[in-house]
């Protein structure tokens, strides 16, 4: 079998009515996320007798299973990637699913597919009208998903022991979840399991490992563990402080390394009282008590204290001198910027022609329209009872002076007159989200359009959490506050509640709970601790809106949550009433699941558990784009599937790829 850096063992194709061609010339595999061996994409097959098509298929034992298909295409002849075209279609079960790409030569492409809810499944790749020369295929895996019952690793957990793996440049197997399922438990690791909570790490044993470097600060982040060897290693520089903070730690093996320095008092001090067992043996320059320092160092201390000393001093001196200059110049800066921006409040009674046509109202105030320098502009104008109150006018003021974005509304000015406050928005031509999800209009939003405006309110947010520096917290996101020009591209607004994270790399705040019944994280509610995945829950509840055309709190007695009305659904195994009547079945099923999976997993109970808006917009966007290749698809399917070039796959032979 060739060597893969994934470990997967392949075998030949079984195939029939197909040719096989090959090329002894290396095909780059680099290229592809999932880097298929040299030697399998140095092989492929196309029709045989001339056809134009091939088929292959698999039965499934239940409708419910999801199944991952990844298939690798490569041109092997420069003449053919110069001068003629191989380009093809990919159909499953009879219908356009994507357009194909003309491979490259000699470098591999990768074509993803996710296909469920059917009992067979029947892929075929044709040749286009286009293309002069038939479909290949290099390679080809198919995965069957299977449902963890257990919780996943506490994701804390995870992203240490990532870290670590990724600084130590572990050898070992440490492949997907840590500790679930539990006899998948990696090598080396040990879990604590709670049927109520995820699995967390209470031990690691690095022992004899290779690894190299200080002790790294990420195990600080594995809150859990008991018990850490690390022995037998190339590990030096100083035993860190944070060790002795680790409360559950109980065994802590340092020996055989070529550590230095003492060990901190905390550490001394938990090895008296019995509450920890620490070997440090074998470190020739590791002195086993604090007090090593202070005799060794008894002499030349104080004067390297007083040389030290005396370089800080200076140093601090010179900092807040070039501090003081930077806050006078960014003090300037931003009130120029303020100024610039600011009106009277007799301006905004010429922009709005006296408040003449009313767009909208709100606990805020009421919104205008107007015109400034002939383009039309909203007012917001607060009132006196406002609950948004200064505080929220102002926190609107200066994030959006700050963050620029595509897909944030864009702040023309404001008015800061006394009692009269108010702030003057780029017009949205198309209004709100809500709007048009929940009020009868002519025109329906297309599922194309709502998968765009689900994608670029991602960014928007993603923008907040991510590109802002500190990051912001919207804490209102709700389909009225998505608005929507003329072209419908949509952009996040009202930030009156937007909280600003004050230390870089905080993981909450604790806020007073401010927000929208239906829309709001109840871990936030309950917690009073502001995170960015209470916005990915608020987020996740606007793309159920989008899918479903349904309130956020159903009109029953029950008063039924979005997300428990189409988990319910789910459970029957009814994705195609889950999605708005009014799109007529106009939509692809496969989008529509990944759709419901996405804002499933935001509104996730467990915080930690949620994705990130960044992987939110990534997910979005392969929605989007598959859409757009099913919309834009101009041909038909073939009538039938010609049983002679049908190839029949048992999923539970060796015809693919299997871990070792």
């Amino acid at each position: 079998t060739p060597l893969d850096i994934y470990d997967r063992i392949w075998w030949p194709d079984n195939f029939k009515n197909v040719e096989r061609i090959s090329t002894s010339s290396n095909v780059n595999p680099a290229t592809s996320l999932f880097q298929p061996p040299v030697t399998v994409m140095q092989s492929a097959i196309i029709p045989a007798n001339g056809s134009s098509s091939f088929w292959f298929s698999w039965e499934s034992v239940s409708t419910v299973f999801k199944y991952y298909t990844c298939m690798y295409f490569s041109e092997f002849e420069s003449e053919q990637a110069e001068t003629r075209s191989r380009e093809m279609n990919i159909y499953l079960n009879g219908r356009f699913w994507s357009e194909i790409p003309p491979p490259q030569y000699l470098n591999t492409t990768t074509h993803r597919l996710t296909a469920t809810n059917a009992q067979q499944y029947v892929i075929s790749i044709m040749q286009t009208k286009n293309s002069s020369l038939a479909p290949i295929l290099n390679a080809l895996e198919i995965y069957q998903e299977k449902e963890f019952l257990q919780l996943l690793t506490n994701q804390q957990d995870v992203d240490a022991i990532m870290k670590i793996k990724s600084k130590y440049e572990v050898k070992r197997d440490w492949q997907g979840d840590p500790c679930a399922p539990k006899v998948y438990m990696w090598q080396g690791i040990n879990c604590s399991y709670d049927a109520n909570q995820s699995p967390r790490i209470i031990s690691i044993n690095l022992s004899s490992s290779g690894i190299a470097g200080d002790i790294v600060p990420y195990i600080f982040s594995l809150t859990s563990i008991e018990s850490l060897d690390l022995s037998k290693n190339s590990l030096t520089g100083p035993v860190p402080e944070f060790l002795a903070e680790l409360q559950s730690l109980r065994v802590l093996n340092l020996s055989g390394n070529n550590l230095q320095g003492s060990l901190p008092s905390g550490l001394s001090e938990k090895v008296k009282n019995g509450s920890l067992s620490l070997s440090v043996d074998g470190n020739r320059n590791l002195c086993p008590s604090a007090s090593c320092k202070k005799k060794s160092n008894k002499f030349i201390f104080p004067v390297l204290a007083s040389v030290v000393s005396f370089c800080i001093l200076l140093a601090l001196l010179a900092i807040l001198q070039n501090l003081r200059r930077r806050k006078q110049a960014g003090k300037k800066k931003g009130s120029l910027e303020l100024e610039n921006r600011k009106f009277s409040y007799f301006d905004v009674l010429k922009i709005t022609n006296n408040f003449e046509r009313v767009l909208g109202k709100g606990g805020f105030g009421t919104v205008y329209h107007g015109y400034l320098d002939d383009k039309q502009v909203a007012v917001k104008m607060l009132s006196s009872s406002s609950v948004q109150g200064y505080k929220q006018f102002q926190a609107e003021v200066e994030l959006l002076i700050r963050a620029h974005h595509k897909n944030l509304t864009i702040l023309v000015g404001y008015c800061d007159e006394g009692a009269n406050m108010g702030l003057i928005y780029e017009f949205m031509a198309n209004g709100n989200l809500q709007a048009h999800l929940l009020e009868d209009k002519a025109d329906t939003l297309c599922w194309e359009r709502r998968l765009q405006i689900a994608s670029e309110s991602a960014q928007g947010l993603e923008y907040l959490h991510n590109g802002c520096k500190p990051p912001i917290v919207h804490r209102d996101v709700k389909s009225a506050n998505i608005l929507l020009n003329e072209k419908f591209q949509a952009k996040l607004a009202d930030f009156g509640l937007s909280r600003i994270f004050p230390v870089e790399g905080g993981t909450h705040v604790s806020t007073t709970v401010v927000g929208t019944p239906g829309y709001l994280d109840p871990e936030y509610y309950i917690s009073n601790r502001l995170t960015e995945k209470s916005d990915v829950y608020s987020f996740g509840v606007v793309l159920l809106e989008l899918i479903t055309g349904q309130p956020v709190i159903q009109k029953t007695p029950q008063r039924t949550l979005i997300g428990q009305w189409v988990s319910s659904m789910l459970a029957r195994g009814d994705i195609k009433n889950i999605v708005d009547h009014r799109l007529q079945g106009d939509f692809d099923t496969n989008t529509v699941w990944k759709a419901v999976e996405i804002a499933l997993a935001c509104i996730h109970t467990i915080s930690t558990r949620r994705p990130t808006m960044n992987q939110v917009v990534i997910e979005l966007n392969d929605c989007l784009a598959m859409e757009i290749a099913r919309t834009k698809a101009h041909e038909t399917a073939p009538d039938g599937t010609p049983d002679e070039l049908m190839i029949d796959l048992n999923l539970h032979s060796d015809v693919f790829p299997l871990a070792r």
